[in-house]
């Protein structure tokens, strides 16, 4: 499968809308996180207070993750995601106008992030269910790619050109050019139009939809032992990079520069391994998935044991190629294995465990940096990060699951 032949899916009329909202979203959300976290330092130089911020944006996001799950199973997932766009588009414009008039506080920040959170809460399980709506089973794999393309080129560029604006104008200019795009993403959903639900589906509440959730995640093993994994994989990446990893930057020769340039090899990495994988066919998708993400641990390595731009540059983007595969890997189980009526909620119980963990490591690792040092902390989190990835592969479910259905591509097995 060639990257012409990928681009074919793109003549659906509905699935090329919907990929240019997530284009459009996407090139805004690029440069969101570096711009938020050096805007919080903007406010104070705190690694504790940019934990504040983001956890504030996190718990809301998880405490809700359930109900936007059974959201997207009930109403047209195409108008849950655009109101959910419009409301991320309104909180981002208020934090940016807070950064550029200089009248921000961290209670502001904590606040606005908190509603921020609570409406990609309702966005994210209907985001993930409506590709398997708008492509045939066969085109999945292209589709999943041609997403994950425009994501990695866009975020080649996206995190230092925030670096740039920040140095140069200040990070409110970045967060302002994500309200926009979340505004476009909107707009660009009205021509999409997703097949109707059965109009004799068995009508049931809110309450067994979400018990019809529980039970379908528990009694899937492969599909909850990822899941618990990434609970502490999340809870590491999200306080060691997202939290501790900008803060330890800035007081380092690798400076906000060096940051968003680890940032950008990241985004590179996994435009790299996109390419890669429209040559290959993914059989096994778990096993690929978590030795690819296991990858996730290098960054760790390299800055507790060599913080310098070059060795970060090479590990990010190294690990940028192994997230490529667990992305792809991971749509492709979801996406093929669970039935379209529960995918939403399957995604929603997902994301749930796999973020409940994170307000944990971005409340913990300032304080864990004070008292044993950066260095140590990131060398451990890298150890700890492998292991885990690890155990999740000793689980038969988890290395044995197969593709339901083959593409009819060629290409050499992942």
């Amino acid at each position: 499968m060639s990257i012409r032949e990928s681009l074919f899916v793109l003549k659906d009329r509905d699935f090329g809308w919907f990929f240019a909202s997530r284009f459009v979203n996407m090139t805004g959300s690029s440069m969101s996180h570096v711009a938020l976290a050096f805007a919080v330092l903007e406010v104070t130089d705190s690694a504790s207070a940019l934990g504040y911020v983001i956890a504030a944006h996190t718990i809301p996001m998880i405490v809700f993750l359930l109900v936007g799950g059974v959201i997207a199973d009930r109403f047209p997932r195409r108008l849950v995601l655009q109101v959910s766009n419009v409301a991320s588009a309104a909180t981002q414009a208020a934090v940016a106008a807070l950064i550029i008039t200089g009248q921000a506080e961290i209670w502001h920040l904590v606040v606005l992030e908190a509603i921020n959170g609570t409406t990609m809460a309702m966005a994210f399980p209907a985001m993930q269910g409506m590709v398997p709506q708008l492509v045939a089973k066969k085109d999945l794999q292209p589709a999943n790619l041609l997403l994950s393309m425009s994501r990695g080129t866009l975020t080649i560029l996206g995190p230092s050109v925030a670096a740039a604006l920040v140095v140069g104008v200040g990070a409110g200019w970045a967060l302002a050019v994500d309200a926009l795009t979340w505004l476009l993403a909107a707009i660009f959903l009205l021509p999409v139009r997703i097949p109707p639900r059965p109009a004799d589906a068995v009508k049931t509440s809110a309450l067994e939809d979400l018990r019809a959730g529980w039970s379908y995640f528990r009694r899937t093993t492969w599909l909850w032992v990822v899941v618990v994994a990434f609970m502490v994989l999340n809870a590491i990446q999200s306080g060691g990079l997202n939290v501790l990893g900008p803060a330890y930057a800035k007081s380092t020769s690798l400076g906000v520069e060096g940051w968003g340039l680890g940032n950008s090899a990241l985004a590179a990495g996994m435009l790299v391994m996109t390419i890669v994988l429209m040559r290959a066919t993914i059989r096994r998708p778990l096993r690929a998935g978590m030795f690819g993400i296991m990858m996730f641990s290098l960054p760790f390595f390299a800055l507790g044991l060599w913080p310098e731009t070059v060795p970060l540059v090479i590990a990010m983007a190294v690990a940028g190629a192994g997230i490529e595969v667990f992305s792809l890997g991971w749509s492709l189980a979801m996406q093929e294995n669970v039935p379209e009526e529960m995918l939403s909620r399957a995604y929603s119980y997902d994301a749930l465990g796999s973020f409940l963990a994170m307000p944990v490591g971005q409340l913990l690792y300032g304080p864990l940096a004070a008292w044993f040092g950066e260095r140590p902390v990131f060398l451990v989190s890298g150890v700890l990060y492998a292991a885990v990835c690890l155990a999740a592969l000793a689980v038969p479910s988890v290395a044995r699951l197969q593709r339901v259905e083959q593409p009819a591509t060629e290409g050499t097995p992942a």
